[in-house]
């Protein structure tokens, strides 16, 4: 269960870098509920944020956080105490206190400029921060904090802004018509003076042939090159050997019979057959 939570945080955190620009160290703007949160769980601040998130981090807070502390008594004066301690003060334009909520939806603005993660036990600034594209939000339970999952309108706006990145803008445009009207005029301006040199050839001038460069051959190599057919052979291995002329015929036993009577000098004794022996003794 931890794995799967730490793996769905990395997640999330991933988006945020990648589509709204968040960086390293993260800062993260805690309301006087987180901070009570922590205390009273006995955990340490910075470790257990920065845990959560995978990654180092800084802990700020507001003036009107901090004074909102102190005004709820003794119940919540170690909390006042950490978070004069141990957190940053974020920029804050109030002269008079303002409520927590209010003076954290202000720091925050329309669009989260400053990059920042809300820490927040408080529903009703929680459903606020949805409403921000860009502002991740968040919270503990007992011993563990939690990071929401991306809203419904983070979606959407997700989504619009890369429809957005897909289309040419006014100004893109007009540019993009600009140089298209000055690739024309200049067309047009070669045009006539190519006519005067095609006729100044065709009343007998002397035509100078361009000699081939080097670069000419390299953006020939570079041009594709496209084989023609050619009708091609039968496949080898469907076919049947070839006959071998053996060299047993009679051109070679004549040549044999010559061989051979050039060698021999000596004359050959006619055999008598035995068919004429047996007939000589019968009579």
């Amino acid at each position: 269960m931890r794995f799967k939570k730490q793996k769905r945080h990395r997640k999330t955190v991933r988006f945020y870098t990648a589509c709204f620009g968040f960086r390293e160290p993260f800062k993260v703007l805690c309301h006087g509920t987180f901070v009570h949160h922590l205390v009273s769980n006995h955990l340490s601040p910075e470790t257990t944020v920065s845990n959560t998130l995978a990654a180092s981090v800084q802990l700020f807070t507001t003036k009107c956080v901090i004074e909102e502390l102190k005004s709820l008594g003794k119940s919540h004066v170690e909390s006042y105490r950490v978070a004069r301690r141990d957190y940053k003060l974020a920029r804050c334009e109030h002269g008079e206190q303002e409520s927590a909520l209010n003076c954290i939806v202000e720091v925050i603005g329309e669009n989260n400029p400053e990059h920042f993660f809300v820490a927040t036990q408080d529903i009703e600034l929680r459903n606020k921060c949805r409403k921000v594209p860009g502002l991740p939000v968040m919270f503990g339970l007992r011993n563990a904090i939690f990071l929401e999952q991306l809203s419904s309108y983070q979606r959407e706006f997700v989504k619009a802004a890369e429809e957005e990145r897909l289309h040419m803008t006014d100004s893109e445009y007009k540019l993009l018509q600009k140089r298209i009207k000055g690739i024309l005029n200049t067309k047009e301006l070669k045009d006539p003076a190519e006519e005067g040199t095609d006729d100044e050839d065709l009343l007998g001038q002397p035509v100078v042939s361009r000699v081939p460069s080097k670069t000419d051959a390299i953006h020939a190599r570079d041009k594709a090159q496209f084989k023609k057919k050619r009708a091609k052979g039968p496949n080898p291995l469907s076919c049947k050997n070839k006959k071998t002329i053996s060299s047993s015929g009679p051109s070679a036993g004549n040549a044999d019979k010559t061989d051979s009577d050039t060698k021999r000098s000596r004359p050959r004794k006619r055999k008598r057959s035995r068919k004429a022996n047996t007939s000589s003794d019968t009579v």
